[in-house]
């Protein structure tokens, strides 16, 4: 994009022209508490005092916090970090190979859906749903079969195949333009998993961090799964992931299994706890929740007889407006307008603003996002 930022702060951002903008994508669903938070900030310059990396060969006592904070919102039990979603769906997806080779399956296979984005590593471009995001580095990682999303019975399908060791579905798709389930679909995909004897993985990479009004996605829907992944957001933009898991699930990786030599430093670690703690002070999850139904009902009222507007749809501060053609230029007219988001699918506008969004802001993308679709479907109509 033709632009760069120099600073922000709170969901505003500063090119290095001294123009603002409105940040409705929060870099991708990572920048949760906006931009230059005080109490991110503070622990990252307190921890680069102290110490950057010691290793995993030893105790590291805000891993080990984190990792009991973790454990504590997510209801699950063990935590692996890494320094990214990608690394945390390889961890995933490892465990999932052990749990099948402890049953005696030779061809450990996972269940993955259609239009699903998990990462652009070997495995987890793989396990994706995207042939772009594919093209060019075959021969892929075998071991998956492909299902549509949405859809329990195309899961049905595949009870008869004694390799399947697993179903890895995000609750929400993000990348393939914010594509949102039955209400009821992660509990059929939990009793399927239960009845079979498969883990429920589930990628909220992107719906994580009390994005969608709950800590986690799968809240809503009253489940646990065995594995779910987590990154962008935990530490509002220095880099970390987690691969959480129940104890039965966790217990078939033993030591020298994995690793990593960056995972849960103290930094990362430090930078994490602080935005936990500030979600948890400032009760961010009600807001996400709150603010993400006042934008949703804002747009749907501004967009109601607005020929060319499919649907608008998500949950909390989650959501895609569906449009009947491609819109990719509206990404730059909004920029020129100084307004932040990013068009998936060719025709889905995607919002991703930080949990600290003001009414005041909300009103603005309301305005603004309405006024861009307005125009667009207008000039297509003539």
């Amino acid at each position: 994009m033709p632009v760069t930022f120099s600073h922000g702060k709170g969901a505003v951002l500063t090119d290095t022209n001294g123009k603002e903008y409105l940040d409705a994508l929060a870099g991708i669903a990572v920048c949760g508490l906006g931009h230059a938070h005080p109490a991110v900030t503070r622990a990252i310059t307190e921890q680069a005092g102290q110490l950057l990396h010691t290793s995993n060969l030893y105790q590291i006592e805000k891993q080990q916090r984190l990792a009991d904070k973790l454990c504590e919102i997510s209801g699950l039990d063990r935590v692996f970090f890494s320094n990214s979603g990608a690394e945390a769906n390889e961890a995933a997806i490892k465990l999932a190979r052990l749990y099948g080779h402890q049953k005696k399956i030779d061809t450990p296979t996972i269940i993955v859906m259609e239009n699903s984005f998990h990462g652009r590593t070997m495995a987890t471009l793989s396990a994706t749903g995207n042939r772009k995001v594919q093209a060019g580095f075959e021969p892929l990682v075998q071991g998956f079969v492909r299902v549509p999303f949405n859809n329990i019975k195309s899961v049905e399908n595949n009870i008869g195949n004694k390799n399947i060791v697993a179903v890895m579905v995000e609750p929400i798709q993000g990348e393939s333009g914010i594509q949102v389930p039955d209400t009821d679909y992660l509990n059929k995909l939990r009793t399927l998993c239960d009845e079979n004897d498969w883990l429920l993985i589930l990628d909220e990479i992107q719906t994580g961090m009390g994005r969608t009004g709950q800590w986690f996605a799968y809240q809503h829907n009253g489940i646990k799964p065995d594995v779910v992944t987590l990154a962008k957001a935990l530490a509002n933009g220095v880099p970390i992931g987690a691969c959480i898991a129940n104890e039965k699930t966790a217990s078939v990786m033993k030591p020298g299994n994995h690793g990593s030599t960056f995972g849960g430093n103290p930094l990362a670690c430090a930078a994490a706890l602080a935005v936990i703690a500030t979600i948890t002070s400032e009760q961010l999850i009600s807001k996400a929740a709150d603010t993400g139904t006042y934008l949703i009902d804002g747009l749907k009222h501004k967009l109601q007889s607005v020929s060319g507007v499919r649907e608008i749809r998500g949950l909390g501060l989650m959501i895609g407006i569906d449009l009947e053609r491609p819109c990719s230029e509206l990404v730059l007219q909004a920029l020129d307008q100084g307004l932040l988001f990013s068009v998936q699918a060719e025709h889905v506008i995607r919002l991703l603003p930080p949990l600290i969004l003001s009414k005041e802001q909300a009103d603005t993308i309301i305005e603004q996002v309405s006024q861009l679709v307005s125009n667009w479907c207008q000039q297509a109509a003539a």
